[in-house]
């Protein structure tokens, strides 16, 4: 009988690279002491996404996360937005110590909104995404992404390194699908950090999901590094 490819891989030898013929854990397999590890890191980096919007916009921006979570792919669009309706999300490559990809999404009306205060523009301004939309949109995606990211790095003592983000606007179905259908090992799982962003002078919360795939060897040096596997 042929051994499923998902399940049967590599454990780490003492130089630190893999070993052969040990099961090796997916993102499934994470732990809840870990999530509230990965949950108090990503909090983190909130902090420092909040501080670099509030100076970008000029205006009292705060980031919660209210949720961390290992979250189907099938489960997850009708988390970001009712059916067929757009939304907006921001792909980057996870590079350095750790390789995989992430995923920044947003509503469509969500991701709009931010776009306005970005840009400095009143309320309901912004009802397309012409190419200032875009690129505040690409801009917003580095600083969030990138200060998970940089927590991430920090607690881990490793380097993480975004590539340049790339914009897509569809279906949720469709950017998941081109976002992690690359991905040969437990593909239909992912790291969801769901974050609310509250715009103090309006008393207005909008929300938002960080998603984050590590490849396969990637998920094991990161689960070695928190100590907690």
């Amino acid at each position: 009988m042929n051994a499923d490819p998902q399940n049967t891989t590599t454990v780490p030898a003492s130089d630190g690279r893999p070993a052969r013929g040990a099961p090796m854990a997916t993102i499934r397999s994470l732990k809840a002491i870990q999530l509230d590890a990965l949950r108090e890191t990503a909090n983190i980096g909130a902090g420092h996404a909040a501080t670099a919007l509030s100076q970008l916009t000029g205006s009292p921006i705060l980031i919660k996360v209210p949720a961390i979570s290992v979250a189907s792919i099938e489960a997850l669009p009708v988390r970001f937005a009712p059916d067929e309706e757009p939304v907006a999300a921001v792909l980057l490559q996870m590079l350095g110590d750790l390789t995989g990809r992430t995923v920044l999404v947003f509503p469509k009306p969500t991701v709009l909104r931010l776009a306005e205060l970005m840009l400095r523009r009143p309320v309901g301004s912004s009802v397309a995404f012409s190419e200032l939309e875009t690129s505040a949109i690409k801009e917003l995606g580095n600083i969030l992404s990138g200060a998970y990211m940089n927590a991430l790095s920090d607690f881990l003592g490793m380097l993480l390194l975004p590539s340049p983000p790339t914009l897509v606007i569809d279906m949720s179905t469709a950017v998941l699908t081109s976002a992690f259908g690359e991905f040969a090992a437990d593909p239909d799982a992912v790291l969801c950090v769901e974050s609310e962003f509250l715009i103090t002078e309006m008393n207005q919360t909008l929300r938002g999901f960080f998603l984050m795939l590590p490849d396969p060897a990637s998920l094991q040096v990161m689960l070695r590094a928190l100590r907690l596997a």
